[in-house]
This record gives C-alpha cells, sequence and structure tokens, in this order.
C-alpha cells in the first residue's frame, strides 16, 4: 500500500510540471539591420564627376523592410593625397592629409560640398562614419559606415 502511494505520488506530482510548459511559445527578435547608402551607392569606388553630383545628397538609411529613417548626425573625413618632391633624396612621394568636420545633419554643409567639388582628385578616400539616425520611439541607433573612393 505505502509502495502505490507512493508511486502514484510521484507521478502526480510530475504531471502539472509538464502541463505548464511553454515550449510552443518561443519569441525571437530580430536584430535590427540597417545599410547606409549615399544617394544610391553603398560603400564603392565611384568616378570623380558621380561623386560631385552627389556632393549635394544627403545620407540614406533604411532598414531590411527598406523604411527610411533620418540621420541626426554624422563625422565626415577627407582623405586628401598630393605629389611632393622630397627635398633630401630628390625622390618623389605622397603626401596624405585628413581633414574632416561633424555634422548636425543628414548632408554635408554647402561650404563643404562646393569646397570639395573644386579639390577632388582620383585615388581621394569619402569618409561617413558614426552616423547616428534617429529611430521611432526616440531611440537613436549608430549605423554601418561609408567608405567612397574616387577613381
Amino acid at each position: 500500500m505505502l509502495r502505490s502511494f507512493l508511486i502514484y505520488g510521484l507521478l502526480l506530482t510530475g504531471i502539472p510540471v509538464y502541463a505548464q510548459s511553454n515550449k510552443g511559445k518561443t519569441t525571437e527578435k530580430k536584430p535590427l539591420k540597417f545599410r547606409t547608402s549615399w544617394g544610391i551607392f553603398l560603400s564603392d569606388t565611384l568616378p570623380r564627376p558621380e561623386v560631385v553630383k552627389l556632393l549635394d545628397s544627403a545620407l540614406v538609411v533604411r532598414d531590411q523592410q527598406n523604411n527610411k529613417y533620418p540621420v541626426v548626425s554624422f563625422e565626415f573625413t577627407y582623405e586628401q593625397r598630393q605629389a611632393y618632391v622630397n627635398d633630401t633624396t630628390g625622390r618623389a612621394g605622397v603626401y596624405t592629409e585628413f581633414i574632416g568636420d561633424n555634422f548636425k545633419s543628414g548632408k554635408l554643409s554647402p561650404l563643404w560640398s562646393s569646397r570639395l567639388k573644386e579639390m577632388l582628385n582620383k585615388g581621394e578616400v569619402l569618409y561617413f562614419n558614426n552616423i547616428i539616425i534617429k529611430y521611432p520611439g526616440d531611440k537613436y541607433y549608430r549605423v554601418p559606415e561609408l567608405r567612397i573612393v574616387i577613381r
């Protein structure tokens, strides 16, 4: 009698545990994936005339459902290359200078845009870093960077 009571007791205590398990209710959140473009171009090597056309346009950020988000700020760096002749050795070399600024909007200022139209040359690089977007619900996200090489 005691033996059957223990067996029934063990069986009955195990039933509620299985009845309340929620194996079927798993909610997985998919991570947000953003892509940044300048005009229609992602990070790429572009010809100078195409980049000159893009200088007045804004950065565009989209998610995996193709929704657009406004750019709040970004850092811009211009890698300028100039040829020079070394006075000591007489050899030619390339001098690289990095010039940049922070912007609190989605595009370059008119001053930067007009100056870059005059200065851009083959082999130079434009970097758009620390791009911040505003997401619904007063959230801010950092999105992928852009690197445009002038050819």
